[in-house]
């Protein structure tokens, strides 16, 4: 196979391993989408159950003071009426001060009883509608989850066509050229084969050596950019147009050191072959 065969065949595979890794990026991206809608639901049932526990207290504590108001009641009117037998003033005087103070009790119950009734009221309001909210939560959740498993059989359908064109396209490449694409593509976000320009490389916009140049220009081999690593072909421009680059976007020798695979245990290509041997630029 003539060299610009392989190069066309690897343009075409770059894009299959480019789309390839966006759609594998995705299935794994995938769960994470309900993580905020199953933390969202998670936080609701706590707060729920938190306010349902302060709910059920609050009811106990009514019955609680309720009962203690039915004493005080039954206090007072029993001092009540045992003011009509008695015969002296001490006596009068000690169920004066008891009718008071079961009063008091009475008025100091009932402003309490006011109190948590109102609270109570207001919590049965809030966990109704708490209630209704995670239960649409819950509703939204499941739904969310039924279009999500039928998007990620979308995806895995879709991988699985990739797949084949990759398969399909891999026949006639040099094992090792195709492995350093696909580490390519994933450093350089999705793009691992560019054309020079005159002296330049439209993937880092550095000026490359003439002689270096020279060598894309011939077409013989799998050349690699110094700079950024991509595999490069040469495409001619108009004869006398001047080459610049934006020094913003431009790539250095250091990245060349900061070139390496998604992959923990992966080898490094920036100028390198995968064995840390100097690369000879051939196929």
């Amino acid at each position: 196979m003539v060299m610009t065969e392989v190069l066309d065949k690897l343009k075409e595979l770059q894009d299959v391993l480019a789309e390839k890794n966006n759609v594998e990026a995705e299935i794994k991206q995938s769960p994470g989408v309900l993580s905020s809608q199953e933390e969202l639901l998670a936080r609701l049932k706590k707060e729920y159950i938190e306010k349902d526990n302060k709910y059920q207290k609050i009811k106990k504590d009514i019955v609680h003071l309720q009962a203690e108001l039915f004493e005080a009641e039954n206090s007072r009117e029993k001092a009540e009426k045992a003011m009509d037998t008695i015969t002296t003033q001490r006596e009068y005087e000690a169920l004066d001060k008891e009718i008071k103070d079961a009063s008091e009790k009475e008025q100091t119950l009932r402003k309490e009883i006011q109190k948590l009734e109102r609270q109570y009221q207001d919590l049965d309001e809030e966990l109704k509608k708490d209630e209704s909210l995670i239960q649409h939560q819950e509703q939204e959740l499941e739904q969310r989850k039924s279009q999500l498993s039928d998007e990620i059989s979308k995806y895995n359908a879709q991988l699985e066509e990739l797949k084949k064109a990759e398969e399909r396209l891999s026949p006639g490449i040099d094992p090792e050229t195709k492995f350093k694409l696909e580490r390519i593509i994933k450093s350089k976000h999705g793009v691992g084969i560019v054309a020079i320009h005159g002296n330049v490389c439209t993937g880092c916009h550095m000026i490359l050596p003439a002689q270096f140049a020279n060598e894309v220009r011939i077409g013989d081999k799998i050349v690699y950019c110094p700079y950024c690593s991509r595999i490069l072909y040469y495409v001619e421009t108009a004869e006398g147009e001047n080459e610049f680059f934006n020094n913003d976007d431009a790539g250095s020798l250091s990245d060349l050191d900061d070139f390496e695979d998604d992959d923990e245990d992966a080898d490094e290509i920036d100028g390198e072959d995968l064995d840390g041997e100097k690369m000879d630029y051939e196929d």
